[in-house]
């Protein structure tokens, strides 16, 4: 638990926190993408014969990488390296052109962001996302007010392994011990752990509080705006 050490300043994990940058989940988070995502890979099943899946199931294929989800989605019998293969890349010619189709920003999350920016806060996305995709999401949805945008990328394994989260960290001149990472997974909240950041878990994505709480969640949100009262508190 946090507890108040000096104004200003509140204790976590040995760390003294007074935040200046907070770092995102996309899928879940931010933007509620779920429809696309699954859209996509139920196109990609069909051609290749295979059945679907609800919308509830899709839920929890997503969080890991678009390679992930696919793995996920086809059954065990499917899962050989050239269906791999080939069931990615009819995902990624339909989800190029449709990504944006039904994606939207959740309830509140613009204002929050632009709430966190005038507050001279800096902001990053954390994906487990393609970064072209990321990117395209992103900027379609929130334009510039992102300082990093980090996708999966060549030479970083994705959360909850801490590599990708602390180069953010460093590239924005901010240590652990002054971040805070909101996420709707229990990936997520065990990056933020991993990293030293403050994990934040939000209860409007597409998981659920007992998984986020298991892996490190210290607080949990059901509204974007509750973000930003945290943050104003913690910082005094």
């Amino acid at each position: 638990m946090l507890s108040a050490e000096a104004e200003g300043f509140f204790v976590f994990g040995g760390y003294l926190f007074m935040i200046k940058a907070v770092l995102f989940d996309l899928d879940g988070t931010l933007a509620n993408s779920i429809e696309d995502l699954a859209d996509s890979t139920e196109k990609a099943l069909e051609k290749l014969g295979f059945p679907g899946h609800t919308l509830a199931e899709y839920k929890y294929f997503v969080g890991d990488g678009i390679p992930k989800l696919i793995e996920r989605a086809l059954p065990e019998s499917g899962r050989d390296e050239k269906t791999l293969n080939t069931c990615l890349e009819l995902f990624m010619e339909d989800y190029r052109v449709h990504y944006h189709d039904k994606t939207k920003a959740y309830d509140g999350v613009r204002e929050m962001l632009a709430d966190l920016k005038k507050s001279g806060l800096k902001l990053a996305i954390i994906s487990n996302k393609a970064q072209e995709m990321a990117e395209k999401v992103v900027t379609n949805l929130f334009g510039d007010i992102f300082d990093f945008v980090a996708g999966k990328r060549e030479g970083y394994k994705t959360k909850p392994d801490p590599a990708l989260t602390l180069f953010v960290m460093d590239s924005l001149g901010v240590s652990p011990s002054e971040c805070a990472l909101a996420g709707d997974s229990g990936m997520d909240m065990a990056a933020a752990v991993n990293a030293g950041a403050l994990p934040i878990g939000v209860l409007w994505g597409f998981r659920t509080a007992e998984e986020l709480q298991k892996n490190g969640a210290k607080y949990l949100f059901s509204a974007p705006a509750e973000i930003t009262e945290l943050i104003g508190e913690l910082n005094g």
